[in-house]
């Protein structure tokens, strides 16, 4: 969803990307090949840059990104069970995290799933989640996995991009949660053996709370007070959705 990097892409590297899921159209095909492409007329190659214009727009766009994986989950599915019709209830989810606080607040809660519903008993087993591919990472002594964003340290001047966090402060931070969850000893997560929760200011009973329950306490976009007013007004709303909850678990403790 990073619009700016897309709109630096050139029209070769649009179609490039586009046509690693998709075969395009004559006219964008002749063009990615150098043989071809000379061929093309003005009015040709114009109709191919108004093209890759519509895929440079597809490709940093959320919608279409669901549309595409939604569309193959579905028909593998289908194939498995000899079935015809939808597979998925709805389209998706799409929450505004607007700081540090609600994005580790989420990642955590993302990963900790199959624990909350007993289908794994640690972070580093649970199948399907980025915790998984990061602690595997970690004992293997390998670099950050390349399909996933990568935590890059706390805030600082010349920051790259990247999770605004410690790698082993937040695995460290996950597996204690994660033996609460599955111990049911509900309060007994230490604020002083976790330096993302300090930083955070956000009390050990608060991050059970977030970390546990985060889709049942928000709905809309998730963040400090004056942040989540920011947003709403920005947008143009009237009311401002979901402050009693940020107000309540998102206030420095």
């Amino acid at each position: 969803m990073n619009q700016q990097q897309a709109e630096a892409w050139s029209v070769q590297e649009v179609l490039e990307r586009w046509h690693r899921l998709h075969k395009g159209t004559l006219l964008t095909q002749m063009y990615l090949n150098p043989e071809l492409r000379a061929q093309l007329d003005a009015s040709q190659l114009q109709c191919v840059n108004d093209t890759a214009e519509i895929y440079r727009q597809r490709l940093y766009d959320l919608s279409w990104f669901m549309r595409q994986l939604n569309e193959h989950i579905a028909r593998e599915a289908n194939k498995e069970d000899k079935c015809t019709g939808r597979f998925w209830e709805g389209r998706f989810k799409s929450q505004a995290l607007l700081d540090e606080a609600a994005l580790m607040a989420c990642m955590a809660y993302v990963d900790l799933n199959p624990i909350r519903a007993k289908m794994e008993t640690t972070p580093e087993s649970s199948k399907h989640t980025s915790v998984k591919l990061r602690a595997k990472a970690v004992q293997q002594k390998k670099a950050q996995p390349k399909t996933l964003f990568p935590f890059v340290g706390n805030p600082r001047n010349n920051m790259p991009q990247g999770l605004p966090f410690q790698l082993h402060h937040y695995l460290e931070l996950v597996d204690s949660t994660g033996r609460i969850v599955r111990e049911d000893k509900r309060g007994h997560l230490s604020l002083e053996a976790s330096p993302i929760m300090q930083r955070l200011g956000i009390a050990a009973e608060q991050w059970l709370s977030l970390s546990c329950e985060f889709e049942q306490h928000f709905s809309g976009a998730v963040g400090k007070e004056r942040l989540l007013r920011q947003y709403h007004q920005g947008l143009g709303h009237k009311r401002t959705t979901g402050l009693s909850r940020c107000r309540c678990l998102l206030n420095s403790a």
